[in-house]
């Protein structure tokens, strides 16, 4: 995403107190709205792939004999199917969202994931599979391109890179999102410390690690370059960690679109889909009288 200070048209209305700034240019939006449908298609899928062996493990194999530290399952109860969720020695019933779920009848049957959370909606390992590695090489090929143009236009470094001043700036910055305060004048022109911490974490962090342990679950790749899942704990390792990470992208996504909503939805989509971000002017101080 490029913020520029020109190109900006100001608003029809004389005293309006608000003006159109072109934020996002038109590859950065082209390249937003690829990694939406990428990442929603790649998560939607991977729970499907996920439920044909709903269990994690830590270590080279799963035939150690300890058991998963995570597992979804289903079970009977009193003639009645119950999913169950365990977690490092804990049970937890989870019926209608994990383990069992409404089928297309309307009755409770086993299932890892609800129809509506996986793609393809019924259990079909294969197609899932075929979805998940297109759309891999989709997301890998259009953040590379994201990358190549950050450094090009100087978007990395200009925009992203935390000043001294974003930095003494982070308990502010906190405490205007715990109270809702949204920033406005030319602070609204440029992402606060919390945001360029948080985008430069997934940028430099989450997905490059989802993309490596997603690698490490394939005997091709493994067999090509051998060892290397090693470092990651073993290929029951890699797959737990790229089951983490597709989550905490998960809660990255949804705090990215509840500040969205909140500091003004439509004003935010419109920049993403026309570049112009309406920004409230400040109020100049009236000279004393």
């Amino acid at each position: 995403m490029s913020f520029r200070d020109s190109r900006q048209a100001a608003n029809a209305g004389a005293g309006s107190g608000s003006e159109l700034h072109y934020r996002h240019a038109l590859a950065v939006r082209i390249m937003h709205w690829i990694n939406v449908v990428a990442l929603t298609v790649l998560f939607m899928s991977g729970l499907n792939i996920f439920s044909a062996h709903p269990a994690l493990y830590w270590g080279k194999s799963s035939y150690t004999g300890s058991g998963p530290a995570f597992q979804i399952s289903a079970r009977q109860s009193n003639g009645q199917v119950i999913g169950v969720t365990r977690a490092f020695g804990r049970e937890y019933v989870t019926t209608g969202m994990l383990g069992a779920s409404s089928g297309s009848g309307g009755q409770v049957v086993a299932r890892t994931f609800p129809s509506w959370l996986t793609l393809p909606g019924s259990r079909w390992l294969a197609m899932a599979r075929r979805w998940h590695f297109f759309f891999a090489w989709v997301f890998v090929i259009n953040g590379l391109c994201y990358l190549g143009y950050s450094v090009a236009s100087r978007h990395l470094g200009r925009d992203l890179a935390p000043t001294a001043n974003d930095w003494r700036s982070i308990g502010r910055s906190i405490l205007d999102h715990l109270r809702f305060r949204h920033p406005t004048g030319e602070a609204a022109k440029r992402y606060n410390v919390l945001q360029k911490l948080a985008y430069l974490g997934v940028i430099f962090a989450l997905l490059p690690l989802v993309v490596l342990t997603g690698a490490a679950m394939s005997p091709w790749l493994n067999s090509i370059l051998s060892g290397w899942v090693d470092a990651l704990g073993g290929r029951q390792s890699a797959r737990t960690l790229h089951f983490i990470v597709a989550w905490l992208l998960v809660a990255f996504v949804l705090i990215h679109v509840f500040e969205v909503i909140v500091s003004g939805f439509w004003n935010h989509m419109r920049s993403m889909i026309t570049g112009r971000y309406r920004v409230k002017l400040e109020v100049a101080n009236e000279e004393a009288r």
